[in-house]
C-alpha cells in the first residue's frame, strides 16, 4: 500500500512510550512452592515523564524495576506479560542482547552510589569507558562528553573532577556521578531505585530537583522507585501505588494525593509528617505487608483495612478507572458486601 505524505507526518508524530509494561508477573520457585512476587502489573511511562512507584518494603517496587532491567536474581523469572522500552520488547532478549540495551536504552540509579562506582578507577575513566562502549566515540570526544555530563548534573570544576576517585566525592556528589553514568549514552528510560534514601534531607531535595530538570531537558522517562510519598508528591508526574506485588492505585500525582481512592493510598498519605500540625506520634497503618507464601485471599490489603467487607475477603478487586485515577478497591466498585 502506498503511504501518502500525510500518513508519513502522522507516523512521525507517534512517539513510543519510554516504558510499557503489560501484565507483568514475576515468580520465584522454591522448595515450598512457587512464590508470586509480581502479579500482572501494568504501567507506562511517556518520554519526559516521571512515574513514581511507591509502597512499603515488600510491595514489589524494586522487583518490577529489576525485571525491566533484566537483572532478576536466580531463581527469579518473568512468568508472564511483556516489557517494551521505546517500542522494543526487551523481556525476550538474551543476556548478550540485554547487555547491549542496558546503558544505551536503559540506565539505572541505585540507592548506594558506591555500588555503581569502582573505587580503583577515576570517575573520568569510568564515565569515558561507558560513553565509548555505548556510542563508539573517540576517546577525545568521550572525554568532552564526560565533562559536559558532569556539568549537566551540577558538579563544579568538571575537568578537575574527572581525574579524581569516588572516595574524593561526597555522598551527594557521588550520586550525581551515578546519574551522569546513567545518562551517558542518552537512554530512553532510567530506573531510579531509592536514589535519595542514603542522603540527608537537603541533598535529597537537590537530587530529586536534578532528576526533574534532566527529565524535562532530555526527554528521558524515569521510573522513580521509593517508599516516600513526599518525594513522589514533589517530583513525579504520575504515581503507581503497589501493594503485595499488585498495583492498587495509579493516576496523576495531584489527583491521587488529594483524593486517594484506595484505603492503602490514604494510609500512606496520613503517614506523611505535617509541618503545620505538631503530633507526638506519627500515624501508621496497622499490621504489615503479607509474606509471599502467606498472601491472604481476596484483596491482599483487607486484613489491615478498617473498611473491609465480605467481598474484600472473598474476591481480588480488578484495577478500574474512577473519577480521578484507577483503583483496585471494592469500595469504589459498588461496595464490599
Amino acid at each position: 500500500m502506498m503511504v501518502r505524505p500525510t500518513d508519513e507526518l502522522q507516523a512521525q508524530d507517534i512517539v513510543e512510550p519510554a516504558l510499557d509494561v503489560s501484565e507483568l508477573s514475576v515468580e520465584f520457585p522454591s522448595r515450598r512452592g512457587t512464590l508470586l512476587a509480581i502479579d500482572q502489573v501494568s504501567m507506562a511511562i511517556a518520554p519526559g515523564e516521571i512515574l513514581g512507584v511507591v509502597g512499603e518494603s515488600g510491595a514489589g517496587k524494586s522487583i518490577t524495576g529489576l525485571a525491566v532491567l533484566g537483572l532478576l536474581e536466580h531463581p527469579g523469572r518473568i512468568a508472564g506479560g511483556a516489557i517494551h522500552v521505546g517500542g522494543r520488547r526487551v523481556d525476550t532478549l538474551t543476556e548478550k542482547e540485554l547487555t547491549k540495551v542496558r546503558g544505551k536504552e536503559m540506565g539505572a540509579i541505585f540507592q548506594d552510589p558506591l555500588t555503581a562506582l569502582n573505587p580503583l578507577f577515576t570517575v573520568g575513566k569510568q564515565l569515558i569507558e561507558t560513553i565509548r562502549l555505548h556510542t563508539g566515540m573517540t576517546k577525545v570526544n568521550a572525554e568532552a562528553r564526560a565533562v559536559e555530563l558532569l556539568q549537566d548534573v551540577g558538579i563544579p570544576a568538571p575537568e578537575e573532577r574527572l581525574r579524581q576517585y569516588p572516595h574524593q566525592f561526597s555522598g551527594g556528589m557521588r550520586q550525581r556521578v551515578v546519574i551522569a553514568l546513567a545518562l551517558a549514552a542518552g537512554p530512553r528510560l532510567i530506573i531510579a531505585d531509592e536514589p535519595t534514601t542514603a542522603l540527608d534531607v537537603s541533598i535529597q531535595a537537590q537530587i530529586t530537583a536534578l532528576l526533574r530538570k534532566l527529565c524535562d531537558e532530555t526527554g528521558v522517562g524515569i521510573m522513580l522507585v521509593t517508599h516516600d510519598m513526599g518525594v513522589i508528591a514533589e517530583t513525579a508526574d504520575r504515581v503507581c501505588v503497589m501493594y503485595s506485588g499488585r498495583v492498587v492505585e495509579s493516576g496523576p500525582v495531584a489527583d491521587v494525593i488529594h483524593n486517594p481512592q484506595h484505603p492503602y493510598t490514604a494510609g500512606l498519605m496520613r503517614a506523611i509528617p505535617s509541618l503545620h500540625d505538631r503530633v507526638e506520634t506519627l500515624t501508621q497503618i496497622d499490621g504489615s505487608m503479607p509474606r509471599l507464601n502467606a498472601r491472604p485471599s481476596g484483596c491482599a490489603f483487607h486484613p489491615r483495612c478498617p473498611q473491609a467487607g465480605p467481598k474484600c475477603v472473598a474476591e481480588n478487586p480488578p484495577l478500574v478507572s474512577t473519577s480521578t485515577a484507577s483503583a483496585a478497591c471494592w469500595l469504589q466498585q459498588g461496595g464490599t458486601q
